[in-house]
């Protein structure tokens, strides 16, 4: 079960809590799991524990504490604008600080993954290109991607996007990357749309997010994972 922890960024010496899950078993290495837009929610708590149950001590932080500490929304219309102004408040650096933070935190101990989805797929795929000590990572759904798809990378990362996804033109996207990154691969799923690793959401597909979960532990496998 996850427990609440507080690290500090050393951008700008901000204390902000995050969800924390020791390994069950063997430790096969860290993972940062990086919020959707709507906080630390019972999707993100959900994958945390998935994380950890495959063996790997996890730090979820809680990206809007700056803005509203301990932050967590329902899944509806109403929240995105809460959540995006609180996105455009704190800004992507602050929060990739915080996201370096948790590396920091779990690399003494192996090697230190990240998976993040909606805002946290765009935060992952920028934290392979800017931050340090990330050995492998898996962005889900990430608006930003395309935007950023010429970025250098400093790790391997791999792209899952939902064919049904009506925020991101999935196969668009993927030319870009191709374009621009050909070593990384991009899977879009043909029964989900955004936001499918929420088990039980109507735009998940309990087999396509398997799959993706899946093809995202053989990367971290391959990249260092016990």
């Amino acid at each position: 079960m996850a427990q609440t922890t507080t690290l500090t960024s050393a951008l700008d010496g901000f204390s902000f809590t995050a969800a924390h899950a020791e390994p069950e078993g063997e430790r096969r290495g860290g993972i940062v799991v990086v919020q959707e837009i709507f906080g630390l929610d019972q999707y993100v708590l959900a994958d945390v524990a998935r994380w950890s149950a495959l063996g790997f001590e996890v730090l979820a932080p809680s990206l809007f504490d700056r803005a509203a500490p301990g932050y967590a929304a329902d899944h509806e219309p109403a929240a995105f604008p809460i959540g995006i102004g609180h996105v455009q408040t704190i800004g992507l650096d602050k929060m990739l600080s915080d996201i370096q933070a948790c590396i920091d935190a779990l690399a003494a101990r192996g090697p230190v993954f990240a998976v993040g989805y909606c805002l946290g797929g765009s935060l992952v795929w920028l934290a392979a290109g800017k931050l340090k000590g990330l050995a492998a990572g898996a962005a889900y759904y990430g608006s930003m991607i395309a935007a950023n798809a010429e970025l250098p990378l400093n790790a391997p990362v791999i792209v899952h996007l939902g064919r049904k996804d009506g925020h991101i033109p999935a196969e668009a996207v993927k030319a870009k990357l191709a374009a621009a990154h050909p070593e990384v691969p991009v899977h879009i799923y043909e029964n989900s749309g955004h936001g499918f690793n929420n088990d039980g959401r109507p735009d998940s597909d309990l087999e396509d997010a398997k799959l993706a979960r899946r093809r995202s532990l053989d990367l971290f496998a391959a990249h260092g994972a016990a």
